[in-house]
């Protein structure tokens, strides 16, 4: 392994997870990165050396300074402003890997990880040798094939998950877990129809108050916001594998109002529908 490497994913269709981009790197001594909001999760595991990460919280506007050494891990969440840097005597050498997803969220979750606990520690002394080799198998392979390195994805994320000091205990949670998958699957099914939330908890069989509370307590965010991402990420991927009117994508992912479309898409990937498409057109 050299000291440095960066690749980008092929632009795939994947939707409950999904990688951007990842690497590693052998830092100079106070190398920094930031500070910088990313649109999507970025993970990094301390290979060796010492660093830190300023991080902010939800609110934006207080910040925490995270001292970490090799073994250790930090996510950067999207939105939130952050900024990380080598320690001047000893500086680290990290592996990265930046994804998202329908279910990135519930995922972290899982591993107790997010804006209010960004610091992955692991359970026990070499717990995290899986992790950190699960995203050098990703960084060092390139040129595998968008299934493979998705695989190594989801790998990688059940290592986090099953190695986190921080993981949740998820145990007798099986009907919670029911309900969560009947909604997502309803929502995943209809998402083409002016579907309400009460609708949704009314197929779960389930009060909308308590099944809105229960939604966004799993999956981290409300079940409105699920769907826009549903409809969003269809939408995304229609554009890459047809060539249909951006209006017609529109209507066929849930939008009556392609402007109402139009901003959702541009508030969810940073950027209008036209140009993505245009970005993305020569993978498809």
């Amino acid at each position: 392994m050299g000291d440095f490497s960066f690749s980008v994913f092929p632009n795939e269709n994947f939707l409950d997870l999904r990688i951007y981009q990842y690497g590693y790197e052998q830092c100079k001594p106070l190398h920094s990165f930031g500070p910088f909001v990313r649109n999507h999760y970025l993970f990094h595991y301390v290979i060796s050396g010492q660093g830190a990460l300023d991080a902010t919280e939800e609110d934006g506007v207080t910040t925490h300074r995270y001292e970490l050494r090799a073994g250790q891990g930090f996510l950067i969440c999207p939105g939130l402003i952050n900024t990380y840097f080598a320690d001047e005597a000893d500086p680290w050498k990290y592996v990265w890997v930046e994804f998202d997803g329908l279910h990135a969220s519930e995922s972290l979750r899982y591993a107790g990880l997010g804006p209010a606990q960004p610091i992955y520690q692991p359970d026990g002394e070499g717990k995290g040798e899986e992790v950190r080799d699960r995203m050098l198998y990703i960084a060092e392979h390139p040129d595998a094939s968008a299934l493979h390195l998705i695989g190594s994805l989801y790998l990688f994320v059940d290592a986090l998950i099953q190695t986190s000091s921080t993981r949740l205990n998820t145990q007798g949670n099986q009907l919670k877990d029911f309900y969560i998958q009947e909604a997502v699957n309803y929502m995943e099914q209809n998402y083409q129809r002016n579907l309400t939330v009460e609708e949704v908890a009314d197929a779960c069989r389930l009060n909308r108050s308590y099944f809105s509370k229960l939604f966004k307590d799993n999956m981290g965010c409300p079940p409105q916001e699920f769907l826009i991402g549903v409809r969003l990420a269809k939408a995304a991927e229609l554009m890459c594998s047809s060539r249909a009117p951006i209006s017609d994508i529109a209507v066929r992912c849930g939008y009556s109002n392609q402007f109402h479309f139009s901003r959702a898409f541009k508030k969810h990937y940073g950027i209008p529908p036209q140009k993505w498409r245009a970005q993305n057109r020569k993978h498809t």
